[in-house]
C-alpha cells in the first residue's frame, strides 16, 4: 500500500481501502488528538509572540486538565455532578453555566474528555518515533499527510499507518 502525500482530508474518506462502514465512524481519540496536537504545533511554530499572547492556550491546558479529573471522577471515582461543578469552579475562571453544561456534557459519554489528550499523546509518541527512525529524512510534512490522509482512524491503525511509511522511506534511502 503506497502513502498518499497530498495533505487533503477529504481524499481520504474517498480511498478504496476504506470500508464503507468505516467512512461514517469518527474515532475520538484520533480526531480530538489531532486537534489538540494542532494547538501545539502553534507554539512548536513560534506563533506565540510573548507569554501573554501563549496564556490562551495554557488556559484551555488547564481546562482540559481539569476535565481529565472530572471525567474520572465521575465515572471512576463516584462523583457527583456537584463535586464536579465545585472541583471546576475552585481550579477554573469559567462561568458556573459554562462549568455545569461540561461536566453534565461529560456525565453522558465516559471517557470522552479521556480521549482527547490520549489522542494527542499517541500523536506525539508516533511522531518521535518517526524522528528517531528517520534523522534527517524526516519531513514534518509528509508525516502529517500520513497521519490525515487515512481519515478517522483508530490509534492502533495510526501507528501502523506511520510505521509503514517510516518502513517505506527507510527502504526508499537504502534503494537510492
Amino acid at each position: 500500500m503506497g502513502f498518499q502525500t497530498t495533505g487533503k482530508l477529504h481524499e481520504a474518506l474517498e480511498m478504496p481501502v476504506t470500508h464503507n462502514f468505516f467512512k461514517t465512524v469518527f474515532h475520538t481519540g484520533y480526531i480530538e488528538g489531532w486537534g489538540l496536537y494542532a494547538e501545539y504545533l502553534g507554539e512548536e511554530m513560534g506563533m506565540y509572540d510573548t507569554d501573554f499572547d501563549l496564556l490562551g492556550r495554557l488556559e484551555m491546558e488547564m481546562f482540559r486538565a481539569l476535565r481529565l479529573v472530572v471525567d474520572t471522577g465521575l465515572h471512576a471515582k463516584g462523583w457527583t455532578i456537584e463535586k464536579c461543578v465545585e472541583y471546576m469552579q475552585d481550579n477554573l475562571s469559567m462561568s458556573e453555566i459554562s462549568i455545569v453544561t461540561e461536566v453534565k456534557r461529560y456525565s453522558t459519554n465516559p471517557g470522552q474528555a479521556l480521549a482527547y489528550k490520549v489522542g494527542e499523546i499517541k500523536i506525539l509518541e508516533v511522531r518521535k518515533k518517526a524522528e528517531d527512525a528517520l534523522g534527517d529524512k524526516f519531513d514534518i510534512r509528509a508525516f502529517h499527510d500520513v497521519v490525515i490522509d487515512h481519515g478517522s482512524v483508530r490509534l492502533d491503525t495510526l501507528e501502523k499507518n506511520v510505521d509503514e511509511w517510516v518502513a517505506s522511506v527507510l527502504a526508499q534511502t537504502v534503494s537510492a
